[in-house]
């Protein structure tokens, strides 16, 4: 299970020698328009080392397809999910993505869940001026008008988080972290904040992808004596250093792991007892008491199993095939382009199993942070939630940089 870009060392994909003229552009909108039903493509990996997460998002996916089109559909048209796997490759990504776009003429297309493999269709659907709607949260530091963003950015896990772990706990904070952009990035702005009130950090450590001997780092964390340790260890690396965490018989209590990458799917892995105490912050927990959550974990479990779990990356993969229903609601049936889809998307709000979030003008999305204390059963308890929608900031590390509805602006 390795979240995030562990496949980030393999980079991006080039796309040279692709169609992208207006014309064609223009040309593949209106077949899509013409058509007797509506084909969106699903990218999502159900084979492969990203797998046992991305197999969740296409089935979170997969699920709001089904409900919309089991309700009659959009402008009485159905939903046609044409489903690519690209293996947890990220050339492969691009490929499928290509063909998803031209072969298959889908206006839209859901995926992935690593920022490499994002970064690995970017450039096929920029040359296509296609739409991707990607549903993790991320690093930030991207900002394009053909990508459409559900995750979390930096800012809408830790502005909230940081203030209250060292009003809680205390200023002393442990970064460990895997050794790649997401985790780099999303420390560079905890450092901000904690500059801003009072913290500072006692140690700063990454550790390759898939490790899995956090013996050392257990040491140094018993030596150093911090007041919170502060994670963005992602996938099996979270599991092993969660299980050595609670083997060493450190106490939560006293020096808690707070996460930005633990969800119930690395919990169910890791296990209640040995996951308790800690904490996550996110924008959706599984328990979040809310009538829209309700539905959507009764339909889920129902369709994949009693024992399956949603989180909150699941979630924005289900909540953004709604978006998109209700972008095409308000247009022309005869005018169905991923330009037009995009317009109509912006503002747009939705009543998620989260809370209504809302697509800003930069195509990211205004969400509902919530930090969570994980539970013996496996569960979060969800202690602090936002009392209002949280704007997105990806450059929020960045003065002088902010993505826009024109794109990136420096000051």
């Amino acid at each position: 299970m390795k979240r995030r870009d562990f496949l980030g060392s393999l980079g991006a994909v080039g796309t040279a020698g692709m169609l992208s003229t207006p014309a064609l552009l223009s040309s593949a909108g209106r077949a899509f328009a013409q058509g007797n039903d509506i084909p969106v493509g699903l990218l999502f990996s159900l084979t492969g080392a990203v797998a046992v997460v991305e197999s969740t998002l296409h089935d979170a996916a997969l699920m709001a397809i089904e409900e919309i089109n089991a309700s009659g559909g959009i402008h009485g048209r159905q939903l046609r999910p044409i489903i690519e796997d690209p293996a947890s490759d990220p050339a492969t990504y691009a490929d499928r993505a290509r063909r998803l776009m031209i072969r298959d003429k889908c206006v839209s297309v859901f995926g992935s869940y690593t920022s490499a493999s994002r970064q690995a269709v970017l450039p096929v659907t920029e040359q296509r001026n296609n739409l991707y709607w990607y549903p993790t949260l991320y690093e930030g530091r991207e900002c394009s008008r053909n990508v459409m963003y559900g995750g979390a950015v930096p800012n809408q896990q830790q502005d909230d988080l940081i203030p209250w772990a060292i009003e809680n706990f205390g200023p002393r904070f442990y970064m460990i972290g895997n050794n790649y952009v997401y985790p780099k990035e999303e420390n560079n702005y905890c450092k901000t904040l904690l500059k801003q009130y009072g913290g500072e950090v006692v140690n700063e450590e990454y550790v390759p992808l898939g490790h899995s001997d956090f013996s050392s780092v257990i040491n140094r964390i018993r030596s150093e004596k911090p007041d919170v340790i502060f994670a963005t260890v992602v996938g099996d690396s979270d599991v092993a250093f969660a299980r050595q965490y609670h083997a060493a018989e450190l106490d939560p209590s006293k020096m808690p792991v707070v996460s930005l990458t633990r969800s119930e799917v690395e919990v169910k892995a890791i296990g209640g007892e040995a996951a308790a105490g800690h904490f996550s912050s996110a924008p959706y927990f599984m328990g979040h008491a809310t009538a829209e959550n309700e539905k959507f974990v009764e339909a889920y479990k129902s369709r994949y199993g009693a024992d399956q779990v949603t989180h909150f990356v699941s979630e924005a993969a289900y909540f953004q095939v709604y978006q998109f229903k209700a972008a095409l609601e308000k247009l022309d049936p005869a005018n169905i382009t991923p330009e037009t889809i995009r317009d109509a998307a912006v503002g747009l709000t939705l009543n998620a199993p989260q809370g209504e979030v809302l697509i800003d003008e930069n195509l990211h999305t205004h969400l509902w942070p919530k930090i969570g204390q994980w539970q013996t059963n496996g569960q979060a308890e969800v202690l602090i939630e936002s009392k209002e929608r949280v704007a997105p900031k990806p450059y929020a590390a960045y003065p002088g940089q902010s993505c826009t509805g024109q794109g990136l602006v420096k000051a």
